[in-house]
């Protein structure tokens, strides 16, 4: 792996846990994983092993491969999809009308100010 993708990888990795509202201590305790090593794989001075990526990638219940493709994974619409439907498939039914109240919203929204 390059630098440049050594990067990429530790720049996502952070992204991801400050998105979901971790903090590296809770990260460290649900995957057994140093929380100085999380530092310094999220700071790009430490390479992640493939173990560790993988428990990274359980606990944010993301996939792998969210992590290590090349562009960012949200920049294609299938990615996307499949990541909301995911998270949509964890909330109760209650909470699944509110996301797609909000997608409605929001495709309407954009229709009005196009």
């Amino acid at each position: 792996m390059s630098e440049a993708d050594a990067a990429k990888l530790a720049r996502r990795l952070r992204e991801v846990r400050e998105y979901l509202g971790l903090t590296q201590k809770f990260v460290a305790d649900q995957t057994g994983i140093n929380r100085v090593a999380i530092v310094e794989i999220e700071q790009g001075k430490r390479k992640v092993d493939s173990l560790e990526l993988k428990r990274l990638a359980n606990l944010y219940r993301y996939p792998v491969q969210h992590f290590l493709e090349e562009e960012a994974p949200y920049e294609e619409g299938s990615a996307s999809v499949a990541a909301l439907a995911r998270a949509a498939g964890e909330l109760t039914e209650e909470d699944r009308r509110e996301v797609l109240r909000f997608a409605d919203f929001l495709r309407n929204y954009k229709r009005k100010s196009d």
